[in-house]
């Protein structure tokens, strides 16, 4: 069984995801790029590799049960455990999401791969967590699923999202239950905040860098012992529910 930490990070061929994954590489990490396009997945891996990260390529598709069961499969048989796990994968949903006119199927959508898909490739994930001398989830979410900012008058929140925005506050308060559930174990569970960052998801319209958006990630994926469990972070500290 390998001695080296193992991380998992969902989404991780583009974007956050991939800064995420290259900043657990540089602390000598061996990383996981789970993504479902084979292509863009291991031209990350390589890309991660030729940066001298210890990097292999997960097939994972997070709305798929025999997806998500294979790379708990895959992982197991590398390493025989997981350290860390990062839930980074997520959707937008198309557009237009005003509340009147909102097609069904685009919540549906949002909510499968952002929130679901959490909860599918946590529970697959936790048997080889619960392995790890230090487990830590960090699950990706927005400063759109603040209940707080929505309601607070003149604060920047974006354009009106029903699917997306509720999707971050619905994954928020999933994350509260695991921290609850986990309480009596050594996983910490934490939401990170990466900021507006330009990337794909945005149409590259975001003002911070996927490089900065990662570093609480990162942050709350080496938390020590004894870390905080159930929180929503960002590079300033909590976020307001």
């Amino acid at each position: 069984m390998s001695e080296q930490t193992i991380a998992l990070v969902t989404g991780a061929n583009k974007g956050i995801g991939y800064e995420i994954a290259a900043g657990l590489g540089a602390l000598g990490w061996s990383v996981g790029v789970g993504a479902r396009d084979e292509q863009r997945r291991e031209a990350a891996v390589e890309k991660l590799r030729a940066g001298g990260a210890d990097a292999f390529g997960v097939p994972l598709d997070v709305t798929d049960d025999a997806s998500v069961a294979a790379a708990a499969r895959l992982i197991e048989g590398r390493a025989g455990r997981l350290d860390v796990l990062v839930n980074n994968a997520g959707i937008t949903g198309s557009e237009p999401q005003r509340p009147t006119t909102v097609d069904l199927a685009t919540v549906r959508t949002v909510v499968e791969t952002n929130v679901l898909g959490v909860i599918r490739v946590t529970n697959a994930m936790l048997p080889l967590l619960r392995l790890s001398a230090s487990p830590r989830i960090v699950n990706m979410s927005s400063g759109v699923g603040s209940l707080t900012r929505q309601t607070t008058p003149g604060a920047e929140t974006g354009p009106i999202a029903i699917a997306y925005a509720p999707s971050k506050t619905f994954l928020n308060a999933v994350t509260v239950q695991y921290a609850k559930e986990l309480a009596d174990t050594n996983i910490l569970i934490n939401l990170a905040c990466p900021g507006y960052c330009a990337t794909d998801l945005n149409g590259f319209r975001g003002v911070r860098t996927p490089e900065q958006g990662a570093a609480i990630a990162i942050r709350l994926a080496t938390l020590p012992d004894g870390g905080p469990t159930g929180g929503f972070f960002d590079d300033d500290g909590m976020v307001p529910w």
